[in-house]
């Protein structure tokens, strides 16, 4: 019986333990004889896992479940930080404690930093807000929309940097940093074929989604977004903005609002409410959700499962 007990104890902290491994946590931490990468969160964490292979110790700052725009490092990040061999982080205004790490980095230090959005083709904040008060621009600290990774044209471009910094930083793995990232780079050209084809035969474009993180995919794809709150997930509507909204929902008779699982559904579920109309998920991939991270999905089985329910809430 007592050594019954003892295996079943092991095998929950066995479990356990790869639970928080999947989860991508912050618990994890260097490892010696491996280039070890910390990915500033979820999308570049994953393409950086998939592209490093075996080779590489991928540390996701940002825990599951945590949404990353407010997120910022504790004291033991800032230990994985400045032990790590590349900094993978998106710029663009979406981390906003970047510069001032980058700006306490001593001589010394041997972690280099891959600015992921760098040499990408950037929408201008103020060009993609829908009516929003202007002081909410002053609450983003950039002037652009860094949601890039939300296409899958762009999230190739960023594989391809992440692959690049990797063969620097190891040049003797870089057939395999090579192999991984050509498997990688196909997987998405298929998906932004799915994409174009699929959304090319609906003949509504018009999505209303909970924050303004979409206009990527929406100009790949020639869709139109009508956001809930801002750049940011907590910078709420004005009551002329509902009134938009509202407006927006029956000139284009939109049956479903989207909604994300790390910010507050609330605001979607009032507005659907009020509009007798239905939510759905639509997910900005800036993290998974625990049970997501669980179950194995990544990003590009939650862009299908995007996918799937754009096509539903666009018939």
């Amino acid at each position: 019986m007592f050594k019954k007990q003892v295996v079943s104890i092991v095998i929950m902290l066995l479990v356990s333990s790869l639970l928080l491994s999947a989860c991508g946590g912050t618990k994890q931490t260097l490892v010696t004889g491996k280039v070890n990468v910390v990915a500033s969160f979820y999308p570049l964490y994953d393409f950086t896992k998939k592209i490093g292979g075996d080779h590489v110790n991928v540390i996701n700052l940002v825990p599951a479940g945590v949404e990353p725009h407010d997120w910022s490092p504790k004291s033991r990040d800032m230990s994985n930080l400045t032990g790590a061999d590349l900094f993978i982080y998106l710029g663009a205004g979406f981390e906003g404690w970047v510069n001032d790490f980058l700006g306490s980095l001593k001589p010394g230090v041997k972690v280099k930093a891959v600015e992921a959005s760098k040499g990408l083709e950037l929408l201008k904040a103020a060009e993609e807000e829908h009516g929003h008060d202007e002081g909410k621009h002053e609450e983003h600290e950039s002037e652009w929309d860094p949601h890039v990774w939300l296409s899958p044209v762009n999230a190739k471009k960023i594989a391809q940097t992440i692959k690049d910094n990797l063969v620097a930083a190891d040049e003797a793995h870089k057939a395999d940093y090579e192999a991984n990232y050509t498997k990688f780079a196909a997987q998405l050209d298929e998906l932004d074929s799915k994409y174009k084809s699929a959304l090319a035969q609906v003949q509504k474009k018009e999505i209303v989604v909970s924050h303004n993180s979409f206009a990527y995919l929406c100009k790949e794809y020639g869709l139109t977004q009508m956001p809930i709150m801002g750049l940011s997930p907590d910078a709420e509507p004005t009551a002329k903005d509902m009134q938009q909204i509202n407006a927006f929902i029956k000139e284009h008779n939109v049956k479903y609002i989207f909604f994300e699982e790390l910010v507050s559904d609330k605001l979607a579920k009032t507005l659907a409410k009020d509009a007798k109309i239905e939510t759905l998920v639509l997910n900005p991939l800036e993290g998974l959700t625990d049970k997501e991270a669980q179950a194995g999905q990544d990003y590009l089985s939650v862009m299908d499962a995007n996918l799937k329910n754009l096509l539903k809430a666009l018939q």
